[in-house]
């Protein structure tokens, strides 16, 4: 039986973090199925989720708190299982660009959640020059109309003073 953790680690950047996060998963017998990486400001962030058997995922959660001590990273680990996804009609992705301004992200996740709709992904930056851009990914399941949905981002875009485009995409079977 696979088994499955997630860990997101958190310091100071600097050359060579991803690959002694990488080498010792592999050195454990672990699996990485997922990770994200980014900078923010000069803090580097991971998150991974990585698989394997319960030996494995053991001897990792073991390791890593001593890795972390030595990287000056600040580290969570939690068990955790393999995401089954419901069956969603639709995915779009959702491009807001304008005036950066406070509230906007507290706007839109509140509009989705108003609506019980699964946002996949969210990727947000304002620029120094004072403007945003917001993408984000909604899968959108059989109850909903998606003509009805794409009109009513449009005009929360419009109340925010956003522009606005979207996207369909491929729902992949993964």
């Amino acid at each position: 039986m696979t088994n499955y953790m997630v860990v997101t680690a958190m310091g100071a950047d600097r050359p060579g973090l991803v690959s002694r996060l990488a080498r010792l998963a592999s050195e454990c017998d672990c699996d990485i199925v997922d990770s994200r990486m980014a900078l923010f400001g000069s803090e580097f962030t991971l998150i991974m989720m990585i698989s394997g058997s319960w030996t494995a995922i053991t001897k990792i959660e073991t390791l890593l708190p001593s890795l972390s001590v030595e990287l000056e990273l600040l580290m969570v680990m939690k068990r955790t299982s393999k995401h089954t996804p419901p069956n969603y009609i639709s995915r779009i992705e959702v491009s807001v660009n304008g005036k950066d301004q406070r509230g906007t992200m507290k706007s839109i996740t509140e509009f989705l959640a108003d609506r019980s709709l699964d946002l996949a992904a969210v990727r947000s930056h304002a620029d120094e020059d004072l403007t945003q851009n917001i993408l984000f990914t909604i899968n959108v399941p059989e109850k909903v109309d998606l003509i009805k949905l794409e009109k009513s981002i449009h005009q929360l875009a419009s109340e925010l003073e956003l522009e606005c485009s979207i996207n369909h995409m491929q729902i992949s079977d993964n």
